[in-house]
């Protein structure tokens, strides 16, 4: 397929250009020790002729990342569950807009999700460059179907940036015939109360055709709702949460960054169940006419919408709610040793924060926010 030029800076890897990238992954001594740790029993030998073998980014993922996805849900959770029967069609591109838990595998899950329930391809992945810290991430992460955001850009640039990524999205959607994943938001809801921003939506409707309900149209946007029982980084954000409040300016370092993706892969994720919403076009039709500020506002509020109505809760959401407003309003979703066990669990993840003048009231309050706030807008969903 004959790409745009304009869109070489920031795209995956094209099939022609995969091989030269194998080897410069497998030469490369940072990427050959990640390996060591992540598959210690596979040789690099061997994974060298399985990439070798792969013609495409789709065969990279079938062959490599879906096995080793399948193993992380065995090790560090309880299961997986994906549920599409909302999508009526299979073979369309599809933008899938979703709230954000974990860096790498919020889109990952989803690609397995997509593989076994029958689509004929996975996700291309909206990526920050700010994730991008080594070489080899950059290489590996455009293998692996992700497209960059660019961040540390001036005003002026990062408007030509977002024009340039919208038309790369419709590119993919509409030429490609790919599957977009990109979230809500710039960046993981420290509190989890999921609210999209305008600005993507925006940066979505920069690059189509028509106006702005014809430009989002077509991207086919559905929405995602992602319920992990347990967030691994959990602690992390409450701790950055009290750094923010205490530090002025304070800002995650580039550790920070590789330590939260870390926990959050090999992190205990227990019981993961993943919804998609319908494709909102008919949604999208009903707003024709309506002033552009307008239609932003309340495209934000379908999307959120269909998000919380479809989170799947678990008896720690509700135990939350009751402990931050100190009562039993709801009690019966869960039992006296889910409560004692998600208290122990609690304290155990305070424990494991140590930074100077460490605030456990406030970081148990953020904590417990963390995992009352999809509870709270769920509910308010299926209300309204």
């Amino acid at each position: 397929m004959n790409i745009p030029a304009e869109f070489d800076e920031i795209r995956p890897y094209s099939p022609e250009e995969l091989p030269q990238i194998f080897e410069e992954l497998l030469s490369d001594k940072d990427f050959q020790e990640v390996i060591k740790k992540v598959i210690p029993d596979t040789p690099l030998d061997t994974l060298a002729k399985v990439l070798r073998s792969c013609k495409t980014n789709l065969d990279v993922q079938k062959n490599i990342f879906y096995g080793l996805l399948h193993d992380l849900i065995k090790k560090c959770s309880d299961g997986f569950s994906f549920d599409c029967s909302q999508i009526a069609e299979k073979n369309k591109g599809y933008t899938f807009i979703s709230n954000h838990r974990d860096i790498v595998l919020d889109s990952g899950f989803l690609s397995v999700g997509l593989i076994d329930s029958g689509f004929p391809t996975t996700v291309e992945i909206a990526i920050g460059d700010n994730l991008l810290i080594y070489p080899w991430i950059k290489k590996l992460v455009r293998v692996n179907k992700a497209f960059i955001v660019q961040r540390a850009l001036s005003m002026r640039q990062r408007l030509e940036s977002s024009i340039r990524m919208s038309r790369y999205i419709h590119f993919a959607v509409t030429q490609k015939q790919e599957n977009i994943w990109i979230a809500q938001r710039e960046g993981r809801a420290k509190d989890s109360n999921d609210r999209t921003q305008d600005s993507v939506l925006k940066m979505l409707s920069m690059g189509g055709n028509g106006d702005v309900i014809d430009s989002l149209k077509e991207l086919n946007i559905v929405p995602l709702s992602l319920s992990y029982e347990y967030d691994p980084c959990d602690f992390l954000k409450a701790q950055e949460m009290q750094l923010k409040r205490d530090i002025e300016g304070f800002k995650k370092s580039q550790k920070d960054d590789l330590v939260n993706m870390q926990t959050g892969i090999f992190g205990y994720k227990g019981r993961i169940h993943f919804q998609t919403g319908p494709c909102i076009n008919d949604e999208l039709e009903a707003l024709r006419g309506l002033p552009k500020t307008e239609i932003f506002t309340r495209v934000s509020e379908i999307i959120d919408h269909h998000i919380h109505k479809n989170y799947r809760l678990y008896p720690c959401n509700y135990i939350a709610c009751d402990m931050l407003d100190g009562s039993l309003s709801m009690s019966e979703h869960y039992t006296a040793e889910d409560k004692i066990r998600f208290e122990s669990y609690l304290q155990k993840k305070i424990g494991l924060i140590d930074i100077p003048g460490k605030d456990e009231n406030f970081l148990k309050n953020c904590i417990l926010a963390m995992y009352a706030n999809p509870a709270i807008n769920h509910l308010q969903a299926v209300k309204g």
